[in-house]
């Protein structure tokens, strides 16, 4: 049995600005966008190259806006996709590398969405064969 994370819910307190957040300045792919009733709006959005999507929305759930934190992207090159996202006007924090000393370590940068809820971008070089 296969258990696929598909879809992680982030809360937001203004679905229009945090789509145009989502898609304009990081770079999500809106997947799409419905209202199945006047309560309940529903915007699937997928980073570039992931099989996993963020959904955001009203009437998705009762968690405040902006207490999501610890979402993770991962990339090949960490400075490539932090001059990509300052390019698109996220407000990035400089490159963290975390390790131990005669270590190399793990580089990340962090960045917030409008609400607060917390990103993490990893350099996870890809592993050759």
């Amino acid at each position: 049995m296969d258990y696929r994370l598909e879809v992680v819910v982030v809360p937001v307190s203004d679905v229009d600005r945090a789509k145009a957040f989502y898609v304009d300045q990081v770079g999500f792919t809106c997947d799409h966008d419905a209202a199945p009733s006047d309560a309940v709006r529903v915007v699937q959005l997928t980073p570039p190259g992931s099989a996993c999507s963020i959904a955001i929305g009203s009437g998705l759930t009762d968690v405040p806006p902006g207490s999501a934190k610890g979402l993770q992207l991962v990339v090949d090159d960490i400075d490539a996709a932090r001059a990509e996202l300052t390019g698109r006007g996220v407000e990035v924090s400089a490159v963290k590398e975390m390790g131990r000393p005669n270590r190399p370590g793990f580089k990340f940068v962090f960045f917030d969405d409008p609400d607060g809820n917390g990103w993490a971008v990893q350099e996870l070089p890809r592993r050759t064969p």
